[in-house]
């Protein structure tokens, strides 16, 4: 629960939090939820959440794993195996590696998605120019990339 001195409670409202992790105020409601943060404080007099600072920097990796990917299931897996501590490290450096591979593919394809962007401005390029030589090596270009989507 949120320490509450006089008037003033301590800890981030759903506003600020939304904006320092960049969860939606549904999602972050959706996540105590479902379970994901725990209890989160309330303020006294209104009843509106508070988020302390543990609470706060457990949003925070949670959204450091989201925007890496990591889908709510996998989160939840993280938690658990946190709640374990040292005799589920092996479990986690599994989980994160994982993750690490499934990232470094998704960046792979979005590099793929670039070139083909970069290329297709190319060809355009070429033919505000009337290069009718770039434009042919554009679209060889393009096709070189287009054919990378399929493998």
């Amino acid at each position: 629960m949120a320490a509450v001195t006089g008037e003033r409670t301590v800890g981030l409202t759903i506003q600020e939090m939304a904006r320092r992790s960049g969860f939606s105020e549904p999602t972050l409601r959706y996540y105590e939820k479902i379970g994901l943060l725990g209890t989160v404080g309330r303020d006294e007099s209104s009843g509106h959440r508070r988020y302390a600072p543990a609470t706060a920097a457990r949003v925070d990796a949670l959204s450091c794993l989201r925007s890496a990917g990591m889908t709510v299931s996998g989160m939840r897996r993280y938690l658990d195996l946190l709640a374990q501590g040292s005799s589920a490290a092996a479990d986690q450096r599994e989980l994160f590696a994982a993750q690490a591979r499934k990232l470094a593919a998704d960046i792979e394809q979005l590099q793929l998605r670039l070139t083909y962007l970069r290329r297709k401005a190319d060809m355009w390029d070429a033919r505000v120019r009337g290069d009718a030589a770039a434009e042919n090596q554009a679209v060889e270009d393009v096709i070189r990339v287009v054919e990378k989507f399929s493998h």
